[in-house]
């Protein structure tokens, strides 16, 4: 499967988690879509067929993660999920927001800067604790589906049904679930469900996507207010256009789900996980540490686990500068830890690499 992606052939691609990566006919589809693009601009993003094209991507997506068409909106990235719906939401002072202790770092940016502007009350919890947590004083529970820095999978479900019961709002930020793990969003059962296709669905750069339930629609500022916006449509249709941009991203997401559908993927995500569960095992074996992971069902394609004290950034230039391997070691929460993400072009060799190379950069 390594030849049927654009890597470096050279380079040990222990990092899918950070931007993804695309396979060969995917990338030739998003290029093919470029240049019919860059053909006839006026035509392929005019009235005529840019909602016919918009239109027909996002309902092969909304298939795919259990949406109905109507309540889906195609954004660039998870990030700017989270931000549209977090800087629409009234929110003001003393709203309580709770999330996990393991949100992503720019998402608790964003967070952190609402809460000193607008004076909502921002409060982090234990990931395992969070469903204890939730109590009618909340207005709004944000939490990851599978965690970026920790890359634990958490129980989303029950924690959006513990939001409903108290009266809250519930966000969840699946940038690393659609295509690491079946996503059905209406089971899930959500007010705001945002992803990434770019990541481990292994679309192109730049094609997300934000569910909202009808309830909540009515809620949420357009990424910009444009021709789309007054029309007597559907939520979808409403936010379909916010100004000139290459919607290419978004059209090759089809073929990104007819190449995953093609290679037997739920063969490969299993594959991917056994890889991950031996790298938890050695390497916490090898480094005299701890992963974040206790159980095998609390993880998939990524793992991480805790370095002895050194510093991060360097052990991580030093993997990539003298072993040619890309994986992500950083800060978080005051100690040094690593994160190492499988995807179907890894194999066991990628792994014994990174498990040769760790001790000759460790102090």
């Amino acid at each position: 499967m390594r030849d049927l992606f654009l890597l470096d052939p050279d380079l040990v691609f222990l990092n899918h988690g950070s931007f993804g990566a695309c396979p060969r006919p995917v990338f030739a589809e998003y290029q093919r879509l470029q240049l019919e693009l860059e053909r006839d601009p006026v035509q392929f993003l005019g009235a005529h067929r840019f909602p016919e094209l918009i239109g027909r991507a996002r309902a092969r997506l909304a298939a795919y993660i259990g949406a109905a068409e109507e309540d889906l909106v195609l954004v660039a990235n998870a990030t700017a999920g989270v931000n549209l719906v977090a800087r629409s939401l009234a929110l003001g002072p003393g709203d309580e927001v709770i999330a996990s202790t393991d949100e992503y770092g720019g998402n608790r940016i964003l967070w952190h800067h609402l809460a000193e502007t607008r004076g909502i009350r921002y409060v982090e919890i234990e990931p395992r604790e969070l469903l204890d947590a939730l109590s009618e004083r909340t207005r709004l529970v944000f939490v990851s589906h599978i965690t970026s820095a920790t890359a634990l999978l958490l129980p989303v479900e029950s924690i959006c049904g513990r939001a409903r019961e108290v009266g809250a709002l519930s966000l969840v930020d699946g940038a690393h679930a659609p295509g690491q793990i079946p996503v059905d969003v209406e089971a899930i059962g959500a007010d705001f469900y945002t992803g990434n296709c770019h990541k481990w669905l292994c679309a192109p750069k730049g094609s997300g996507f934000l569910h909202a339930r009808q309830e909540v629609q009515p809620q949420l500022e357009p990424t910009a207010y444009s021709w789309d916006w007054p029309l007597e449509g559907t939520f979808a249709e409403r936010h379909r256009w916010s100004g000139t941009r290459d919607p290419s991203p978004w059209l090759a997401v089809p073929a990104a789900i007819d190449f995953q559908a093609e290679h037997d993927w739920d063969a490969v995500r299993a594959r991917c996980h056994t890889l991950a569960v031996r790298a938890r095992d050695e390497l916490t074996a090898l480094l005299g540490t701890t992963a974040y992971a206790e159980r095998d069902d609390e993880f998939v394609q990524m793992v991480s686990v805790r370095l002895p004290p050194c510093d991060a950034d360097a052990v991580q230039r030093r993997l990539f500068d003298e072993h040619r391997i890309e994986v992500v070691a950083s800060e978080w929460r005051g100690e040094p830890k690593l994160r190492v993400s499988f995807q179907g072009y890894n194999d066991d060799a990628d792994l014994d690499a990174l498990l040769e190379a760790l001790p000759s950069v460790l102090p």
